[in-house]
């Protein structure tokens, strides 16, 4: 599943690149081998970090502290590390979205029916229907099926249920990014309260609370 996904971004960031009317605004890029040594490039450059696990179901953690601590806003669930950043920052610095790990427990309870979703939302129905058409598979209507299918009568991760919100906060990331002067305020204050996740808090915190070991001074 993980594979037929990557290749689902490949093929519509291969659609996107080669669309004259939006490659002038948008390009997606799929960085293979991720690396530190490609991380040391991705980092400081971006602007926006995309953590958009399912609340309580996946735990997100020192990738997207790396993206705040080099100044990148997020937009995020309640999930992982994106709990504490948020609280770190304030949640005006913060683009949140999404069920809460409450929620997901209650939908979850009651029966999750992804298809009252895609009944309730023409946009996100229309999506599946060009995924699911072959519009990004040179009309291979095979290639993506599972995928497709998987949301429709599955979705464990509750991809559907979050859609709406997420589509609802990307259009607030648009708005705040037309304000330069705002947007840099908000970069600016992601960088200088991630203190909380310096290696040096988290070492100390080591050397206190488990190695129970203590400086020492080295003369000559």
């Amino acid at each position: 599943m993980a594979k037929r996904i990557i290749k689902l971004i490949n093929a519509v960031g291969e659609t996107v690149n080669n669309d004259p009317d939006v490659n002038r605004f948008l390009r997606v890029a799929f960085v293979p081998n991720f690396n530190v040594q490609n991380a040391h490039l991705i980092y400081p450059a971006a602007d926006l970090s995309e953590q958009i696990s399912t609340a309580g179901k996946e735990a997100s953690g020192t990738g997207n502290m790396k993206f705040m601590i080099n100044g990148a806003l997020t937009i995020g669930t309640l999930d992982g590390a994106n709990v504490e950043m948020r609280d770190e920052v304030g949640a005006d610095n913060f683009f949140l979205f999404g069920l809460s790990v409450e929620e997901v427990e209650r939908i979850k309870r009651d029966g999750y029916r992804p298809s009252d979703y895609i009944d309730g939302n023409s946009e996100l129905a229309a999506v599946l229907g060009l995924i699911a058409g072959g519009a990004f598979s040179d009309g291979d209507t095979e290639v993506f099926r599972p995928l497709v299918d998987n949301l429709r009568y599955d979705d464990p991760f509750l991809v559907l249920a979050d859609y709406a919100a997420y589509v609802s906060c990307q259009q607030q990331v648009s708005a705040a990014w037309q304000d330069t002067a705002a947007w840099t305020r908000m970069s600016i204050l992601n960088t200088a309260r991630s203190g909380k996740f310096s290696s040096d808090r988290a070492i100390t915190e080591y050397c206190d609370d488990i190695w129970n070991v203590w400086p020492v001074t080295v003369t000559r």
